[in-house]
């Protein structure tokens, strides 16, 4: 009987995703659009600290937010009235965007943005795995999920260029270490930033405001 062959399917597949994100950056950065991939749990406050950077960033640069769902439009009329250019894309139960999505995503924008930022697919496990041609990567993490998740989600914590601690100010109410959680994320990948922020009350939202905006501004320069 002759070997039956098998295919890796979701070998091929992520290796086709990263080379044409790579093929989605060239042509961003020909467009001058700056994009962020932003990930994260359900619930971890995604699209309220998006809010909030988008009323830090606006007097610098133009804003927009690409808010990914399985259905629903919610997230994105909430962006919209922060001052971001918003749309809403469906993913047909998908679990994670990849290069493609996006880019039918930037298409149906209406008017130019320096800095778009996507929100992911709620979940802590398939959009590490895919390249969203993203030229930086924002994890998500909240103060109730516990600190050992990146223990557990090393992939996702591994792929940030930055993780921003949500929800600050609920610290009190939960038995949560910033430190050991920093150190966590740190052992798996050394350079990445740690950020610690409140949407609700502020706290933390201006420092990575401005750290977002130098790495835009180090982009602009080199691009």
């Amino acid at each position: 009987m002759d070997e039956v062959r098998t295919v890796e399917l979701k070998e091929s597949i992520i290796k086709n995703n990263d080379a044409d994100a790579d093929k989605l950056r060239g042509e961003l950065d020909d467009m001058g659009v700056f994009y962020i991939n932003v990930m994260s749990s359900p619930g971890s406050g995604k699209t309220t600290l998006l809010c909030a950077l988008t009323k830090a960033l606006k007097d610098r640069c133009r804003i927009g937010v690409m808010e990914a769902d399985i259905d629903g439009d919610v997230d994105a009329y909430t962006v919209r009235q922060a001052g971001a250019e918003s749309i809403q894309l469906h993913t047909g139960g998908m679990c994670h965007l990849d290069a493609d999505m996006s880019r039918q995503g930037f298409k149906e924008f209406k008017t130019g943005a320096d800095i778009v930022f996507l929100e992911n697919i709620g979940n802590l496990v398939c959009p590490a795995e895919f390249d969203t041609g993203a030229h930086l990567r924002l994890v998500l993490l909240s103060i109730p999920e516990g600190d050992d998740k990146p223990l557990k989600y090393s992939l996702m914590f591994s792929s940030g260029d930055a993780v921003a601690i949500t929800k600050l100010d609920t610290a009190k109410y939960f038995d949560f270490d910033v430190e050991k959680c920093k150190e966590y994320i740190k052992r798996l990948k050394p350079d990445t930033e740690v950020f610690t922020v409140s949407a609700r009350s502020g706290e933390g939202v201006e420092r990575l405001a401005d750290w977002i905006y130098s790495k835009y501004a180090e982009w602009k320069v080199k691009k």
